[in-house]
């Protein structure tokens, strides 16, 4: 692996439900950053071998949560472009722990909100979501409703999606960094202590 320099942490990370459109957003968002995609749910595919589907039926929930908790963390530590998270990741206590310390150290967390009615077109019947199988709608109505008030506590910006294309989020993403960015630029320096003062 190729040593990850000292503070190295991602510009941007998405977080929301299924539908919401965290993957192709954040694709859009690393084109215009000029940035490298990173996506945690295809790191858990890649480590396991197999699909988020896959690993549900064959290992269970439990374990998928126990790869997706390695593979944010190791994200949060290592990658310096755009990151999105897996819909359920932000419920994981030491997920939630790690973004808090990545926010403390200026970083950005994005959640795109989305309603039901424009998520189920997106999610469909898509078999390849585990935990919307049976009744997408009612299933995914009862997820975001116990995940909304954690996306909202870990997110420092909120974006709704409904009745937007995925650029369209992207450029309103990337001007907020660059407002925050200037907003950092322009703050003034921190005044001198007095011990500073006696030593200058």
């Amino acid at each position: 692996m190729t040593p990850v320099p000292p503070g190295t942490r991602p510009v941007v990370v998405l977080v929301g439900p299924p539908g919401s459109g965290k993957s192709t957003v954040s694709r859009h968002l690393a084109d215009l950053l000029g940035l490298a995609q990173r996506d945690t749910d295809s790191d858990v595919e890649s480590a396991a071998g197999k699909p988020v589907a896959d690993i549900f039926v064959d290992h269970g929930e439990p374990h998928f949560r126990e790869l997706e908790r390695e593979a944010v963390t190791t994200a949060l530590a290592t990658h310096d472009g755009v990151l999105a998270l897996g819909g359920g990741a932000v419920l994981d206590e030491h997920t939630q722990t790690a973004l808090a310390a990545y926010v403390a150290a200026g970083g950005t967390v994005v959640f795109l909100d989305v309603s039901l009615a424009h998520a189920a077109p997106r999610v469909g019947l898509n078999q390849s979501r585990p935990l919307l199988l049976g009744n997408p709608r009612a299933r995914w109505a009862a997820l975001m409703e116990a995940r909304r008030p954690v996306y909202e506590r870990v997110a420092t910006l909120h974006v709704v999606t409904d009745a937007r294309t995925p650029a369209q989020v992207a450029h309103e993403i990337r001007a907020h960094l660059a407002d925050s960015a200037a907003d950092r630029a322009a703050a003034p320096a921190p005044a001198d202590t007095p011990a500073e003062q006696e030593n200058a």
